[in-house]
């Protein structure tokens, strides 16, 4: 697939806006689809996002539309960036219209509601195992990309030559993109984080301190290295973009959701109105549990995620789950033979 292959991206919230944006101030011929047509002519007569990124304007080459058929009419790659809960159903429309990408790369993150499984699993089941598939990753709030302030993410791909495509075609002044074929890593790091960075948030809304922020976000990362274990991806791409960087972002940023519904729940705000408040998806709601179920199967013990499920279940308060954790025994940082040894 050639470098500059028209690029049509599905999803016209933050993230989805902000990285047509960058394709397009790559010189990508790209076409942004949102599903509401109020919203989609507004951004064309604006040449913004008024709604997430005001600040923002659109670069010249970018075409903004809601009418799917033809966003996908002449577009040889598909980058869907939807909610965790809508990659099936924006999907399966996507490829009901008759039209087939060269190429299939994503940038949400989280699992497939109810299922608990990798969106790479539910790509498969809807356009087969034979289309190149990508997950893009990394520590990225949709506002400073927009604003074209330096970022990095990764790019991964069981084919190597695909997402080395995507990644040249995102690479620019102040974007960096790497690459990797640890899928089933990259997708983990990107989900598992939402629901460390609301522990994160919790503990800074009690008020804990910084060493316990550091704390969290490091039995955080053991956890996510657990389960990245058990799955059979590879524990390193943790310790990159996909899994160190973005949690760390992601717990510290005060831009990200999931922390800002921490930050509410620890000052004592009940869950449905900081949801509320926050006004967008907030993906560790569901996350927590699907994680959870992946907990149970293989027998791991994740005392945070288990604590911030329970939370965000309202079975019991954040400081009842604070209470959990502190009482916990003594014991080694790592398992032995998590790393092989």
């Amino acid at each position: 697939m050639p470098l500059n292959a028209r690029v049509a991206v599905l999803g016209a919230g933050s993230w989805g806006t902000a990285l047509a944006m960058v394709l397009a101030r790559h010189g990508v011929r790209t076409t942004l689809w949102g599903r509401d047509t109020a919203a989609m002519a507004a951004m064309a007569e604006a040449r913004c996002n008024a709604r997430y990124l005001p600040d923002s304007l659109f670069p010249d080459g970018l075409a903004v539309t809601a009418d799917l058929n033809s966003a996908l009419s002449d577009a040889d790659d598909w980058l869907l960036v939807t909610p965790s809960h809508a990659f099936r159903e924006v999907l399966e429309h996507a490829c009901a219209t008759g039209h087939r990408p060269n190429g299939l790369s994503w940038a949400t993150k989280g699992f497939e509601p109810g299922t608990g499984r990798f969106l790479h699993e539910v790509a498969e089941d809807i356009v087969g195992r034979y289309l190149p598939l990508a997950i893009v990753t990394g520590p990225s709030f949709a506002k400073e990309v927009a604003a074209g302030l330096p970022t990095a993410v990764t790019v991964h791909s069981e084919h190597e030559p695909y997402a080395d495509q995507v990644a040249k075609r995102l690479h620019g002044p102040g974007f960096r993109a790497y690459t990797g074929n640890d899928v089933i890593g990259a997708e983990l790091g990107g989900a598992m984080k939402n629901v460390l960075a609301v522990a994160t948030g919790v503990a800074d809304g009690m008020k804990l301190g910084l060493n316990a922020r550091a704390g969290m976000i490091t039995r955080g990362l053991n956890e996510m290295i657990r389960v990245c274990h058990a799955l059979g991806g590879r524990p390193e791409t943790l310790m990159g973009l996909a899994g160190v960087g973005d949690l760390v972002l992601t717990c510290t940023g005060d831009l990200s959701r999931n922390r800002r519904l921490g930050l509410a729940l620890g000052r004592g705000i009940p869950l449905s109105q900081a949801v509320k408040e926050i006004g967008q998806v907030v993906e560790s709601v569901q996350t927590a549990n699907e994680v959870m179920r992946i907990a149970e199967k293989h027998g791991l013990d994740l005392p945070i995620t288990e604590q911030v499920s329970r939370v965000l279940n309202e079975e019991i308060t954040p400081a009842e789950g604070l209470k959990a954790l502190l009482a916990r025994e003594q014991k080694p940082e790592y398992p032995p033979g998590l790393f092989g040894s």
